[in-house]
């Protein structure tokens, strides 16, 4: 179950706000436009590897503290539950801060881009990643940082990072064919934000109440 959530909150930062308007900008870098198939194949792969390998050393610098902090987990477990739920109710509309809803875009650079530049570029995206997706991964992190367990948090971020990888892959092949259904998304941001701030919220909610039933 831990795995599913993690994977979903990948998908769930794909369509969002942050991420979505700026897919077709990153894609152009991959191939696509010079219609070489093989090509966009291979820095897509390069791409989603860069970002994959960032958040997967996250998981298991998460999950390292987590042992360092385990006796403390309980205490954790709420204050992050109000993280979240803080995060939750900004993308329900609820509250608004600032700093969670800036998003960054790249600059076009000319230069024909190699699997190399490609992971280096990856890597680049999930260090600039935004606060308000990033609510995504904070979340997949929690997680991560209360299971103990080195192997299992690197696992858990690579749940995420395929949850991200995978419609990323397939909208490089599929860009304008998709075109109407990014078309539908961006007109229904509002309904998208709140059902991405209901799954941060009852997560949050999860995380108090678990810390609070072990307490007790």
């Amino acid at each position: 179950m831990e795995y599913l959530i993690t994977f979903i909150e990948g998908l769930a930062s794909f369509i969002s706000p942050c991420v979505l308007p700026i897919i077709p900008v990153y894609i152009s870098y991959f191939g696509a436009e010079s219609k070489s198939t093989k090509k966009a194949l291979i820095n897509s792969l390069g791409f989603v590897s860069g970002f994959s390998i960032v958040f997967i050393l996250l998981g298991v610098f998460a999950s390292t503290l987590g042992k360092i902090i385990t006796k403390y987990a309980n205490y954790v477990n709420i204050i992050l539950g109000i993280f979240l739920i803080i995060i939750s109710l900004n993308y329900m509309g609820v509250i608004f801060i600032k700093f969670l809803n800036k998003s960054k875009g790249i600059k076009k650079d000319k230069k024909d881009l190699t699997f190399i530049t490609s992971v280096i570029l990856g890597m680049i995206f999930s260090l600039s990643w935004t606060p308000c997706v990033g609510a995504f991964l904070s979340s997949a992190l929690i997680l991560a940082s209360t299971t103990g367990s080195v192997l299992k948090g690197a696992i858990l971020l690579f749940c995420y990072s395929l949850g991200l990888a995978i419609p990323f892959i397939i909208t490089t092949f599929l860009l304008e064919k998709l075109k109407t259904t990014f078309d539908f998304i961006k007109k229904h941001y509002n309904i998208i934000n709140k059902i991405a701030g209901s799954i941060l919220l009852i997560s949050g909610l999860w995380y108090i109440i678990k810390g609070i039933m072990r307490i007790i």
